[in-house]
């Protein structure tokens, strides 16, 4: 079932992103396919929740599957013509056989044709929006997007010249690590310094530099590393910090003995833990988490918690939050040189370097736009490759808060 949801979402993703470009705008004000897909699309985050309990769902996501997969067929045939008239045009054909698509000069068979198949799946679409009210699912759920991506995994280790331009970020928060701050020790708390910043500005990484720096490893007893993630469950989360402490994997116990072994491995040690990733919004479950973690751990333990957001840094901190800023053009620069090109391999291709000079400044600071465009680019040296990227649309999308650069 949840194969059916996931193949679902990917193909009306696909459909949808086909008409909302430039290409088949035209289409869509013909016909107006467009709104019928998103709207379905809308409600596939709850359709996935429901179709455990209702059978009916699941059929109902496999028509619409059907459906998009129709729509699908009919783009890439409109597709295929547009071709067919291009390469007839670079043939030196006639304006008359190779007029617009759209235009009266069109070969009537091909627009009938077309007409009756997108009427056909108008009526699919609509009967299958039809048949969506009966199940009650909710629109306007969160981004199906951000579903059918798996749950992201982060690790303590980093190779640390591949971070650029955080050597004082580090500083900063070593020194929060190494010293004592106001309050400590009069009660039983944990210091807690979230790390605040849009998804790929590189949050993790920094915790990684910190979490290997040499002082930090000489100072405290234990270091450990969880990366929270979204699913906040708080028996996982002490599975995960138990097993980061000691190395033993104890999925089968229960929650008292989970806790008498968290207490055990935390038990007078000057323990610094790292949160990575934490998205969770619910003050009973992280004052419960930091209860747990807090209890027994000596004094001169600190935690770190990197978050996307504001509120989670209000909640989960005991000290001012550390807002993490964009990366400079020179670092972002260096850093995307780094990853586009072997070493002194930049000199031999100045024309790719100034198109990468135009590129760097559109990613606005965020890390892993850099990363991922560089590491993109290292496989082609061929210049309109790269201008391909440079003059990309989608650099005209919108940047949501706390999302990664549409560029990715």
């Amino acid at each position: 079932m949840v194969e059916t949801f996931a193949v679902a979402v990917a193909v009306a993703e696909t459909v949808s992103g086909k008409l909302r470009s430039a290409a088949f705008q035209e289409i869509c004000s013909m016909w107006d396919v467009r709104d019928d897909v998103e709207k379905l699309k809308d409600v596939l985050v709850d359709a996935e929740e429901q179709q455990m309990h209702n059978r009916e769902i699941t059929f109902w996501l496999r028509k619409f599957k059907c459906a998009c997969y129709h729509v699908e067929d009919l783009l890439d045939e409109v597709e295929m013509e547009a071709l067919r008239k291009k390469i007839l045009e670079r043939g030196g054909c006639t304006g008359r056989k190779v007029g617009h698509f759209f235009s009266s000069s069109n070969p009537l068979a091909f627009r009938f044709r077309m007409g009756r198949k997108m009427r056909e799946a108008k009526k699919m679409l609509g009967e299958i929006a039809i048949n969506k009210s009966k199940f009650h699912l909710l629109e306007g759920r969160p981004s199906v997007k951000n579903v059918i991506h798996g749950e992201r995994e982060t690790y303590s280790f980093v190779k640390t010249s591949n971070v650029i331009g955080r050597d004082e970020d580090k500083e900063n928060i070593v020194h929060f690590l190494m010293n004592p701050t106001d309050g400590e020790g009069e009660g039983e708390d944990v210091p807690v310094l979230p790390i605040v910043g849009i998804g790929g500005v590189g949050k993790t990484a920094l915790a990684q530099l910190v979490f290997n720096n040499e002082r930090v490893k000489s100072h405290f007893e234990s270091r450990i590393w969880v990366c929270v993630a979204e699913d906040f469950d708080i028996k996982q989360l002490m599975i995960k910090t138990i097993k980061s402490a000691t190395g033993m994997k104890c999925t089968d116990m229960n929650k008292e003995e989970l806790h008498k072994d968290l207490h055990d491995c935390l038990n007078d040690k000057r323990c610094f833990m790292v949160l990575d990733d934490v998205w969770n919004e619910d003050k009973r479950l992280w004052n419960e988490l930091k209860d747990l973690l807090c209890g027994g751990a000596a004094q001169g333990s600190k935690i770190i918690v990197t978050t996307g957001t504001q509120k989670v840094a209000t909640i989960t901190g005991t000290v001012p939050h550390y807002d993490l800023e964009h990366l400079s053009d020179e670092n972002c620069l260096s850093l995307f040189l780094k990853l586009a090109f072997k070493e002194g391999e930049e000199k031999q291709h100045k024309n790719l370097v100034r198109i990468g000079e135009e590129i760097v400044p559109k990613c606005i600071g965020v890390a892993l736009a850099v990363e991922t465009l560089g590491s993109l680019l290292c496989s082609t040296r061929e210049e309109r490759d790269w201008k391909v990227v440079r003059d990309s649309e989608i650099w005209r999308l919108e940047q949501k808060e706390n999302g990664i650069l549409p560029a990715l």
